[in-house]
């Protein structure tokens, strides 16, 4: 028998063993980020960085937990585009209960490698919808064109039905789910519950919790773009993948309302700079909201028709104060910023439009704004000129030497200048300035 009486090999022996048996206590990692607003551009950069880290750091899984009322058909595709050729399992997880996914978050569930909704969610909806029409003038050639532009509408929106309805069914058999019912949440804008979406073959699972949904999938086959991959998440480690700062200042300016505020903010500090040459700090804010406001527009559904109502508006009410138009520009320039405002996004989804508790108030301040100014505009027309020959008529003094005709006067505790306007002044006498020429004032006897 050979005994080792060595601390040191010992010791290295023992070290030996429990490196040899960390690999049997390890546990998986899950990464798991959490979507709860529209999908637009900001959204799907996030999700691209959040599989790409998975796939990076060798994640058991990615949970995308989700609540959004749909949004933009190329960032949506972007997305379902990501999940499809991800080398990591993606889990879609509809959650928490009231939860929903609408519209486009139908398509990013249906490309999952496993679906799931919490008790009390919903699914479906997935019409897309374009806003906006025609509309002519006069009668029957008016008439016409609004039939044209109805019949082109019609053929515009079948388009992008026929469209949405072939990337879903695509998807669906893809993942071996329901294709009817895929084509019907295109076509009749068909929704459905947690429980019934699981009956329809729709999704895979309902959990109450990512804790349940971990032990269900625990032990799943599912198909990557590398090959099968046989889910161990029992007892998964799950980190959450945060917004950085970088990603939350992005969703905030993505924001419609705020972006509608911010364009007002550059619109009014530019203004405010033209007028005010040299003022800087209004021209600095104007510049920086502006372009914040067009970097948002990047990633909203811009309506250009809307934003030019809002430029033309703005435009009025700065002609208002340097035109009398008996306050129609006011009027013109009201009604194009409220249509202006109605239009600014192109979108059926309200989270991605402005709101009109943010319209109307803006629109009353605006309004109220250039009101005033232009009341202070005309007040400042009719009062007294207070500079110059024409601010000093009617203003009286006293001649400090004889005006035969020119002499000097003092006016207010200074001296002018003067030239009688008719006959002659004596020494002492009060005056009276009736004009003047340059530097010298004319000047009568006030009697």
């Amino acid at each position: 028998m050979i005994q080792i009486r060595s601390p040191i090999i010992i010791t290295m022996i023992l070290l030996f063993s429990l490196w040899m048996a960390i690999p049997a206590f390890a546990t998986s990692t899950v990464y798991q980020l959490n979507i709860d607003a529209p999908i637009h551009p900001v959204t799907m950069r996030f999700v691209e960085e959040a599989i790409e880290r998975s796939e990076m750091e060798k994640a058991e899984a990615l949970i995308i937990q989700m609540d959004t009322p749909g949004g933009l058909m190329e960032s949506m595709r972007g997305i379902t585009k990501a999940i499809l050729n991800a080398d990591v399992p993606v889990i879609v997880y509809v959650a928490p209960e009231g939860a929903r996914a609408g519209s486009a978050g139908v398509f990013i569930t249906l490309a999952a490698h496993i679906a799931a909704m919490a008790p009390s969610t919903n699914i479906g909806a997935a019409t897309p919808v374009t806003m906006g029409g025609g509309g002519g003038g006069g009668e029957e050639e008016g008439k016409e064109k609004s039939e044209e532009a109805k019949s082109n509408e019609m053929a515009m929106r079948q388009k992008m039905t026929n469209d949405a309805v072939a990337q879903a069914k695509t998807i669906a058999e893809r993942r071996g789910r329901n294709v009817e019912w895929a084509e019907a949440a295109v076509r009749e804008a068909a929704s459905i519950t947690a429980s019934e979406a699981l009956e329809n073959n729709v999704i895979d699972y309902i959990a109450e919790s990512v804790s349940e949904l971990l032990v269900m999938v625990h032990g799943d086959s599912v198909e990557v773009k590398s090959g099968t991959v046989v889910l161990d998440t029992e007892k998964a480690d799950v980190k959450v993948i945060e917004y950085t700062w970088r990603d939350k200042f992005l969703l905030t300016i993505a924001n419609p309302n705020l972006a509608y505020l911010l364009m007002l903010l550059g619109m009014y500090g530019l203004i405010f700079e033209l007028y005010n040459p040299g003022a800087v700090i209004p021209g600095v804010i104007g510049v920086i909201a502006i372009i914040l406001a067009f970097f948002a527009f990047q990633t909203l559904p811009l309506n250009w028709a809307g934003l030019l109502l809002i430029v033309v508006a703005i435009a009025m009410f700065i002609l208002e104060i340097k035109v009398t138009s008996m306050g129609f520009l006011t009027l013109g320039g009201t009604a194009s910023l409220i249509i202006g405002s109605i239009m600014l996004f192109d979108s059926p989804i309200p989270a991605l439009r402005v709101s009109w508790s943010v319209i109307i108030p803006t629109v009353i301040v605006t309004v109220l704004f250039f009101a005033v100014a232009l009341a202070y505009g005309i007040r400042a027309q009719k009062n007294k000129v207070t500079t110059g020959h024409e601010g000093l008529v009617g203003e009286k003094g006293i001649a400090v030497s004889e005006l035969n005709p020119n002499g000097r006067v003092k006016i207010g505790g200074e001296y002018w200048k003067a030239s009688a306007a008719s006959e002659s002044i004596s020494e002492g006498a009060n005056i009276v300035v009736t004009g003047g020429d340059r530097l010298m004032l004319i000047v009568r006897e006030d009697t």
